[in-house]
């Protein structure tokens, strides 16, 4: 998770347990509109057969996005949109149905119109080596089959995306450091913009450009790309959702006295 960073400088970020792995969450972000419910990704679900949520530490067998979005009052039906930044399965998997050796695997949002990077769809389908065990070889098809799937182009130039299905108000940025046509999404509020930057920026700590990933495609692409983001939420007063950083859900985006970005201000949880 920390790339080529020494050990010695991430175990102050992130304490590993027996078996060298680290807590992550796989968190989602719910806005409900007048008439409408949007879910930005949908986390790991749980889809994955007992062996291999073992493998990964999956502590709950049971699926939890489902359970939240309840507690909340958001049935599976009830959602509209569900936007997924890429499908890697613990970005993905939420989506599915949980595990039954009896019964195929189904998508859970009935009504949900489904919207993906058109890049990051076709990694889905054609995988590289590298990165095919981090995909679910049968839910390209069966976004597809719902005939509610949305695939966005990226834009030319600088210019952001915009999806029919969310419209203007969300914005959409693409990057290819972390895998090819990662899509962000930006929701807008009162306070500033703020971006669901995935696998991008996937923590708290992982602000600190030169921190990276063992997963990402191409690293220093990736810093770049964080950078640019980075300067341009700090210049509009924004701030980043973290998927993956077990204790923050969100912060600001500032600089401290040597110029590195940081997390101002950092949030447990997301509220309305």
């Amino acid at each position: 998770m920390f790339g080529n960073a020494p050990r010695a400088l991430w175990e102050r970020f992130i304490a590993p347990d027996e078996r060298h792995r680290i807590p992550l969450a796989c968190r989602s972000l719910l806005v409900r509109e007048p008439g409408r419910t949007i879910l930005f990704e949908a986390g790991i679900g749980a889809f994955f057969p007992p062996a291999m949520r073992d493998r990964f530490g999956v502590q709950e067998s049971h699926h939890v996005l489902l359970e939240n979005l309840a507690q909340v009052g958001v049935g599976p039906a009830d959602v509209d949109v569900v936007v997924l930044s890429h499908l890697h399965f613990d970005h993905a998997g939420g989506v599915l149905s949980a595990f039954d050796p009896e019964q195929r695997m189904q998508l859970v949002f009935p009504h949900a119109h489904y919207v993906v990077g058109q890049r990051a769809f076709e990694r889905a389908v054609a995988p590289h080596a590298r990165d095919r065990a981090s995909f679910i070889p049968e839910l390209p098809q069966l976004l597809q089959d719902t005939g509610r799937l949305e695939l966005v182009p990226d834009p030319e130039g600088d210019v952001v995306a915009v999806s029919r299905a969310l419209g203007k108000d969300y914005p959409l940025h693409f990057a290819d450091g972390h895998t090819p046509g990662l899509m962000m999404a930006e929701i807008p509020s009162e306070h500033g913009p703020l971006l669901y930057a995935s696998d991008l920026i996937p923590g708290a700590s992982w602000m600190h450009l030169p921190i990276t990933m063992g997963y990402d495609r191409y690293p220093e692409r990736l810093i770049e790309e964080k950078e640019a983001l980075l300067n341009d939420l700090e210049a509009r007063g924004g701030g980043v959702f973290f998927v993956h950083d077990p204790s923050v859900a969100w912060a600001r985006v500032a600089r401290d006295e040597r110029g590195r970005f940081f997390g101002a201000d950092p949030q447990a949880a997301l509220g309305a």
